[in-house]
């Protein structure tokens, strides 16, 4: 059941971030002929007066199709009412309106968090440091059998006291201690465990094992005193989920070689959002937001097949004073679609094959 709350909450996404587009053109009266989530063959549709709405077979995304592009479209070239027709400020609200509503989304799912669960009244340190991710099934975390949701007691004997230098006393430990074998004191469910491993050496030297880490806390809730307080609650937290991600991002770019193994596809998604449904259902309002968030600023980044290249064509136009050339923009799109799918199957692959299913059957 996890694992569905989590596909579910992903295509949740899915449709919020195409809906966004999809009611920005209606809104404006600019015709629309598809609603599609997921791309390739047609699973499920249904032919509206105007639009066709389907369910496609790759969840990768999905798109909102307009009779622009379609040469078998019976509308006029001149139609008023077609996209490529209206000014560049209605296209541009129709592009950018998909990330604007993944950005509304996750803050109504904090809000709703807060009001539902309630606030956050005290956040109570317990003993050890939780591990939230594993990155690869080759890293040393992987090779040892640590799992997402196992908290860390002690380190080599040193045990992790209920405080927040937890995670960084553990850090610095792994750190100084490249390629020396340490042994681990883990609690997974009731089961206590002994774990040895050995942090492999990055470029400075300093050892790395390969997980996401966070500190262990008992979170206490009380009811909000009111609604305005949910709201004012689910923004704050927002706003340091939105700082937190863009610095993300930024790391991302900036040390690429370093970051790149840390790039998730949906089915490693899933697999994180169904382990926090796991340790805790309320986690998925989090989950959401998060994930949301991020679909957002991927999304607005200048890059071929994303809102964002889109918004940098129509920069172009407005600089230049007309639109660049079709053929031009169809060739980076096609080639961003391509690239991204291909990017994007190479992800789930490898996923797949480092789910603990699938590593059973390895030799």
């Amino acid at each position: 059941m996890s694992v569905l709350a989590a596909i579910a909450v992903l295509a949740l996404l899915i449709v919020v971030h195409e809906f966004g587009h999809f009611s920005a053109a209606r809104l404006q009266n600019i015709r629309v002929n598809r609603f599609s989530i997921g791309f390739g063959p047609i699973l499920l549709k249904k032919q509206g007066p105007e639009t066709e709405y389907a369910i496609r077979a790759f969840p990768l995304g999905g798109f909102v199709g307009f009779p622009d592009d379609d040469p078998d479209s019976e509308i006029p070239p001149d139609d008023p009412d077609l996209l490529r027709n209206r000014p560049i400020l209605d296209r541009a609200i129709v592009i950018s309106a998909g990330v604007i509503a993944n950005l509304i989304f996750a803050y109504f799912l904090l809000v709703s968090q807060s009001a539902i669960l309630g606030v956050p009244e005290s956040a109570n340190p317990q003993p050890g440091v939780i591990v939230t991710q594993i990155i690869s099934s080759d890293s040393p975390a992987g090779r040892a059998n640590l799992q997402a949701g196992d908290r860390i007691l002690a380190i080599d004997n040193r045990p992790l006291q209920a405080s927040e230098e937890a995670a960084k006393v553990f850090k610095q430990t792994i750190e100084t201690s490249a390629n020396q074998s340490l042994n681990l004191t883990v609690k997974r469910g009731k089961e206590q465990l002994a774990i040895a491993l050995t942090p492999d050496a990055d470029k400075a030297g300093k050892g790395k094992i390969g997980i996401g880490l966070a500190p262990n806390f008992e979170l206490i809730r009380r009811p909000p005193n009111s609604i305005f307080e949910a709201f004012i609650v689910g923004a704050k937290e927002f706003q340091r989920m939105s700082v937190l991600t863009t610095k993300g991002f930024a790391q991302l770019i900036g040390n690429f070689q370093e970051t790149a193994q840390q790039v998730a596809s949906p089915v490693k998604i899933v697999q994180i959002g169904s382990d926090l449904a796991k340790s805790d259902a309320g986690s998925l309002f989090q989950f959401g937001a998060l994930i949301s968030i991020n679909l957002a600023i991927i999304n607005i980044l200048p890059l071929p097949a994303l809102d964002g290249g889109q918004l940098a064509f129509l920069l172009l136009e407005g600089l230049r004073g007309k639109p660049v050339p079709s053929r031009i923009q169809d060739g980076v799109m096609r080639t961003g679609l391509v690239l991204l799918l291909g990017l994007g199957m190479f992800l789930i692959v490898r996923d797949t094959t480092n789910l603990a299913i699938f590593q059973q059957l390895l030799p």
